[in-house]
């Protein structure tokens, strides 16, 4: 059974704490989770409440995923004590390593992000990069995957990076099943700027909500700026403004995003050929997917297919 050990540290939030327990626990027995402080003793919340834990650091040798939840600012900006580097130092090398907001702080402190792409809340990003410049910081994204280290935004996108390591680890069936116990969207669109406050339109039907809806029903037809306005009813300027206001992204590329995640979905639970799903989705042909594919994720849809096609019932 695969091992996830959560650093609980001082300050932590509790909400976040929560999440990996919450989403590895549902996923049908493939994941043993445990929390953990860095001296076994209780951890002061970022509430009115200490929190107690079952475990000291040792159990983090013994870790196949680590996950850092976020905790209070004032800490997270501090340098690294030195109880928490020992911590960090008993993970084993080849663990994955996971971090929730500004759980990133706790990684980046320790020079395991350095040269590395990462994400933490957008509201931290110029701390974060002030402190540690070395990094890589796209503070747009929900999370960000490299490899043998996750990062991610704040608060429900420790969600969503949770869920992305179930998708990864045992494909999108299972994952969707998680999300569902959770009563959670299996994958969110869009990145950070969604959340970023943003002036609120006067008129109640003023957003590109439904249109954004509209479109999801219709993927495998051509698409158009002119019908994506047409339908919001507004100019195709105010359209795009609006649309990159509610969203973070143009409409083009947002509807090139759903085309691919439909693809994916496609790919990972039917038989449909590489033809086909590329009709299914609104790609011209085959060849359109492989490149739109390959730019989101660098792999094939067949190469995405063996790696991620649940062969048995999970």
């Amino acid at each position: 059974m695969h091992r996830v050990v959560v650093l609980a540290l001082d300050g932590v939030y509790p909400f976040e704490l929560g999440i990996p327990n919450r989403v590895f626990g549902s996923a049908g027995g493939h994941y043993e989770v445990i929390t953990c402080s860095v001296d076994g003793r209780p951890v002061r919340s970022d509430s009115d409440f200490g929190i107690v834990v079952g475990h000291g650091p040792e159990v983090l040798r013994t870790a196949d995923t680590v996950v850092i939840p976020p905790f209070d600012m004032s800490q997270a900006t501090a340098p690294l004590s030195e109880p928490v580097a020992r911590a960090l130092d008993l993970i084993p090398p080849g663990a994955r390593t996971v971090s929730i907001c500004t759980g990133a702080f706790v990684l980046a402190a320790a020079g395991r992000l350095d040269g590395r792409p990462a994400a933490t809340h957008w509201a931290l990003a110029d701390d974060f990069r002030r402190l540690f410049p070395a990094v890589e910081l796209d503070a747009d994204v929900l999370f960000v995957d490299d490899g043998d280290v996750l990062t991610s935004a704040g608060a429900a996108s420790g969600m969503d990076v949770c869920l992305h390591v179930v998708r990864k680890d045992h494909g999108a069936e299972l994952a969707n099943r998680v999300a569902r116990c959770c009563v959670v969207p299996p994958w969110r669109d869009g990145g950070q700027a969604q959340y970023i406050e943003h002036p609120v339109p006067d008129a109640p039907d003023a957003g590109t909500s439904a249109t954004r809806q509209w479109a999801l029903e219709r993927l495998h037809l051509p698409l158009t700026m002119s019908d994506l306005a047409g339908h919001a009813r507004m100019s195709g300027r105010t359209f795009a403004r609006r649309f990159r206001e509610e969203v973070g992204m143009s409409p083009g590329r947002w509807v090139i995003q759903q085309r691919v995640a439909r693809a994916r979905h496609l790919l990972e639970s039917s038989e449909l050929s590489v033809d086909q799903v590329a009709s299914r989705v609104g790609f011209a042909t085959a060849a359109s997917l492989r490149q739109h594919l390959q730019a989101a994720i660098g792999v094939s849809p067949l190469a995405y297919r063996r790696t991620f096609r649940t062969a048995e019932p999970v």
